[in-house]
């Protein structure tokens, strides 16, 4: 039997596989994900007073990272496909670092976790916000993508503490 710290996503033999997760117990899990884009003051007035020439910035990133949720497990090749109950993806501005953080809200009531789906949410608004800004401003740099919170199933709650 293998222990929680051994990798779950290799046979015997050593090949990839997707894990059995059928035997696991349907309960209600929560994950939260968080990162970050270093912005220029260019950009970050231009989103704040919605002037980007490419649209609602926060608005599309918003979309663009719950679409990604929804299809983390075509993207991640060991993901199991989910049927997501909630899906949020908030913004926090701050002024004086110049940056903009993103944090995804996944929710489930399933056998598997949402951890990744979350991390993949914050990834592709932090993109598209890249993607809209940077005829602007080409040095922007996406940080600190990371979980903050998990919650449900066997292996129980986690949350974040920075290394130190």
């Amino acid at each position: 039997m293998k222990s929680e710290k051994e990798f779950t996503h290799f046979d015997e033999a050593g090949k990839a596989i997707m894990v059995d997760v059928g035997d696991k117990e349907i309960t209600k899990r929560v994950a939260i994900a968080r990162g970050s884009i270093e912005v220029g003051p260019e950009v970050l007035s231009k989103i704040k007073e919605s002037s980007v020439e490419k649209g609602d910035v926060l608005g599309v990133a918003r979309i663009a990272g719950i679409m990604a949720v929804k299809q983390t497990s075509s993207l991640i090749p060991m993901c199991h496909p989910l049927l997501i109950s909630k899906a949020k993806l908030d913004f926090e501005i701050n002024e004086k670092e110049s940056k903009i953080d993103a944090i995804c809200q996944v929710q489930i009531e399933g056998k598997t976790g949402v951890e990744m789906e979350a991390l993949t949410g914050v990834s592709i608004a932090l993109l598209t916000i890249y993607d809209m800004c940077k005829a602007i401003d080409k040095a922007m740099a996406i940080t600190d993508v990371h979980l903050v919170e998990k919650k449900g199933g066997k292996s129980g709650d986690f949350i974040f503490e920075k290394r130190k």
